[in-house]
């Protein structure tokens, strides 16, 4: 059996990308079959292009730096990748070799050459232009806190693979370090505990000690190889969106969708969205239930003291003694409570082009700590909490 982190080596250099199953099992495991029928269904439906070539094109004073993603690097501008699809993201670091003051806007273009599933030859442009500003001030306003994480997470996995773990997270706090003095204004330095920044970039701090706790990143040797491999491949490969959602994933209160949710027009259907709250142990009551979305698993987390009404509607059993301790699919029952709960549910799994497994699960249950590890504005046994992160930057940049 080949480990995640060799077969790594062999997408990195032809495009790909590597797909894991913990455990998997056609009879053990159905929520790991589910996951990888909706993968391989995504893998033979979806469009791609062979043979492909991509040139980033910028202004003179500009240069390529380094590229992140997977493909073959032929030379400092051009990526050679043997396949391309919609579901790759890539990165590139730029520098500034020379003064931009006469520049009021820098144009970055993309060119893919690629061959269609059809034999086409094709040719894809995409443009970018931005404004150029020597108040740094502006450019921290606008920037885009999402995307900086997801180059971060690019640059500390590759930073893990050649030099260590260890300095790949301490170069990820040092660069929220930087970013936060870097974005406060002049004066904000003596305005006591309070760090004072653009509200563009409020939830880096959060997003980057959410970087630090995840499978990627995570101190300390319960980990396992395979699953640090392949977390550390997605922070390369995947799209934005969804390296936010495994980085900070979105929890849902789901015991008061009928009385405090969002309701959305779904074509023809009415969609009850519940209000995300944060990932603390705060916001966790043992009467309710809740759903953790993490892109590529769902956890649903029932509280031992949730209501008879609750579990009698969603999961057609008489008490919470009766539920299994865990289980992989949600019973589809007539009543309003189950329909707004399954709507919501297929409204996630659709939302992504990657296959997700559902796995529900009490609060006694031995896999408990599958939903708590995402807990993490909570102080854990070696990280710190999101309090005791924003003390610890507040501590560096102040020295």
């Amino acid at each position: 059996m080949l480990m995640n982190n060799f077969l790594g080596c062999i997408s990195k250099y032809s495009g790909g990308e590597v797909k894991y199953y913990p455990g998997f099992h056609s009879i053990q495991t159905p929520h790991e079959v589910e996951r990888f029928e909706n993968d391989l269904r995504r893998y033979l439906q979806r469009k791609i292009g062979f043979e492909a070539v991509m040139r980033l094109r910028s202004p003179p004073a500009l240069s390529i730096h380094t590229f992140h993603g997977n493909g073959f690097v032929r030379s400092v501008d051009l990526l050679v990748l043997p396949n391309i699809n919609p579901d790759a993201a890539y990165g590139m670091q730029v520098s500034i070799d020379d003064s931009l003051v006469h520049y009021k806007s820098v144009t970055f273009q993309i060119a893919l050459l690629y061959t269609s599933s059809k034999g086409e030859r094709r040719i894809r442009v995409h443009t970018l232009s931005l404004p150029v500003s020597a108040n740094l001030m502006d450019i921290c306003s606008n920037a885009d806190q999402e995307a900086v994480i997801s180059l971060i997470a690019k640059m500390a996995a590759d930073r893990s693979t050649t030099s260590s773990l260890q300095d790949a997270r301490e170069a990820i706090c040092n660069v929220a370090c930087d970013v936060v003095k870097a974005s406060m204004p002049n004066n904000a330095s003596n305005r006591g505990f309070s760090l004072v920044v653009p509200s563009s970039l409020r939830l880096l701090p959060l997003y980057m000690l959410s970087m630090i706790k995840s499978t990627a990143f995570r101190a300390g040797s319960s980990t396992k190889i395979d699953d640090r491999a392949y977390y550390l491949d997605l922070c390369k490969t995947l799209p934005t969106q969804y390296l936010m959602q495994i980085f900070y994933p979105d929890l849902y209160p789901i015991h008061t969708i009928e009385e405090k949710s969002q309701v959305v027009q779904d074509g023809e259907d009415e969609l009850h969205v519940p209000e995300r709250v944060q990932l603390s142990f705060q916001y966790i009551d043992s009467h309710g239930a809740y759903i953790l979305d993490t892109s590529e698993y769902i956890y649903i987390y029932i509280g031992k003291a949730i209501s008879d009404h609750f579990v009698q509607n969603v999961f057609n059993v008489q008490t919470f003694s009766a539920l299994p301790f865990d289980s992989y699919s949600l019973p589809d029952l007539d009543n309003p409570l189950s329909s707004k709960i399954h709507n919501f549910l297929t409204y996630l799994i659709q939302s992504r082009p990657h296959g997700t497994a559902i796995h529900i699960m009490r609060e006694d249950s031995s896999n408990r700590y599958l939903f708590t590890r995402y807990l993490v504005d909570d102080k854990s046994e070696s990280t710190m909490s999101y309090v005791e992160f924003l003390r610890y930057i507040r501590e560096q940049i102040t020295k």
